[in-house]
C-alpha cells in the first residue's frame, strides 16, 4: 500500500514537471472588445494583450491596418515590453448592421497565433421625430465698428480695387480711343496713305482712273474720320452739299474736295482723260488739304467756345 502511494506521488510529480515545462516557455494571446452592440458613429476601443513574451518579437499589421474597412480606426496604439505586448484600438462603424472581426493573426517568434473573432451589432439610436437641441444658448455679441471692419474689410478692400481697376482701363481705353481719333493722328496717317499711292506711279505710268479711285478713297475716308461726314457713304453731290451746309470745312479746302471729286467722277465714266501734270496737281492739293484740315478744326472749336 504504501509503494502504491509512492508511486502516485512520484506520478503527480512527474506530470505537474512536464506541464511546467511546457508552459513555462509559452505565450498568453488575448483580445478583449468593449462592446458589441453599438451605437452608430460610437467609438469603442479593442484591446490585443500578449503576456510571457520572454523578449520575443511581435509581427502583426501596421497601425490603422488592423481592422477590416468597415471598422474607422480612430486610434491605434501599440505598447510593447520585454515581457508583455499591449496593442489598443479605438475604432467606429459608420453602417448600420452587423459585422465581424475576424481572426487576427500575430507572429509571436516566428509562431502564428490567432485572436478569436467577434460580432459586432451597429444600430441608430436617432429615432424620427427627435428634437436636437443645442448644448448651450446662443451668446449674443455687441459688434462694434471696428469688429465689424475687421470682418468685411477685405470685401471693402476688394471692391475698391476693382472698382480702381475699372476706372483705369476706362481712361487708358478712351485715352487710346482718343489718341487714335486724333486730328493729329488722322492727319499724319492720311499723308502716309497718299505717300504709298504715289509709290504705287499710278501717274508716271498713266493710270488715271486706278489714281482717282485711290486718291478719292482716302479722301473720303479721312473726311469722314476728321470731320465726322459721312464721306464714305454719300455721292459726291450729296457729299458737296452736306459739307457747305456744315461750315465746319473751309472754302479753300471744300472747293478743292468738289472740284477733285466731280473730276474723279468724270475719269471713272470714262468721261475726261487728265494729263500728267493735271493728275500732279490734283494730287498735291488734296494733300494740302490734308495738311490745312487741323486749322478748320481749330476755327470750328473756336467758334463754338465763343
Amino acid at each position: 500500500m504504501i509503494k502504491n502511494n509512492s508511486r502516485i506521488l512520484k506520478n503527480i510529480s512527474l506530470f505537474t514537471f512536464i506541464f511546467l515545462g511546457v508552459f513555462a516557455n509559452s505565450q498568453t494571446l488575448g483580445s478583449r472588445l468593449e462592446k458589441k452592440t453599438l451605437a452608430l458613429g460610437e467609438v469603442v476601443v479593442f484591446r490585443v494583450l500578449i503576456s510571457d513574451l520572454q523578449g520575443k518579437d511581435v509581427v502583426s499589421a501596421p497601425k490603422n491596418e488592423l481592422l477590416p474597412f468597415h471598422f474607422e480606426e480612430v486610434k491605434d496604439s501599440i505598447n510593447k515590453k520585454p515581457d508583455v505586448y499591449e496593442r489598443t484600438i479605438e475604432f467606429a462603424v459608420f453602417e448600420e448592421g452587423k459585422f465581424t472581426i475576424p481572426p487576427l493573426d500575430f507572429k509571436i517568434g516566428g509562431e502564428l497565433y490567432q485572436t478569436v473573432p467577434y460580432e459586432v451589432e451597429v444600430i441608430n439610436t436617432a429615432q424620427k421625430g427627435d428634437v436636437i437641441n443645442d448644448i448651450m444658448k446662443n451668446k449674443e455679441v455687441n459688434l462694434g465698428v471696428q469688429d465689424y471692419w475687421q470682418l468685411y474689410k477685405w470685401y471693402v478692400l476688394g471692391f475698391l480695387i476693382l472698382v480702381a481697376l475699372i476706372f483705369v482701363i476706362y481712361q487708358i481705353v478712351k485715352y487710346g480711343k482718343r489718341r487714335k481719333d486724333s486730328p493729329v493722328v488722322m492727319t499724319n496717317q492720311t499723308l502716309k496713305d497718299l505717300d504709298q499711292l504715289k509709290k504705287k506711279k499710278y501717274i508716271e505710268n498713266g493710270d488715271y482712273r486706278s489714281f482717282y479711285v485711290e486718291l478719292i478713297d482716302i479722301s473720303r475716308n479721312f473726311i469722314t474720320k476728321q470731320y465726322r461726314i459721312p464721306a464714305d457713304v454719300l455721292l459726291t453731290d450729296d457729299l458737296i452739299d452736306v459739307m457747305k451746309m456744315n461750315n465746319t470745312i473751309s472754302q479753300e479746302n471744300e472747293k478743292v474736295v468738289e472740284e477733285i471729286f466731280l473730276r474723279g467722277d468724270l475719269v471713272k465714266f470714262a468721261k475726261t482723260f487728265p494729263d500728267q501734270a493735271l493728275m500732279e496737281n490734283d494730287f498735291e492739293n488734296i494733300k494740302a488739304f490734308v495738311k490745312r484740315s487741323s486749322k478748320d478744326l481749330e476755327f470750328e472749336k473756336l467758334r463754338k467756345d465763343v
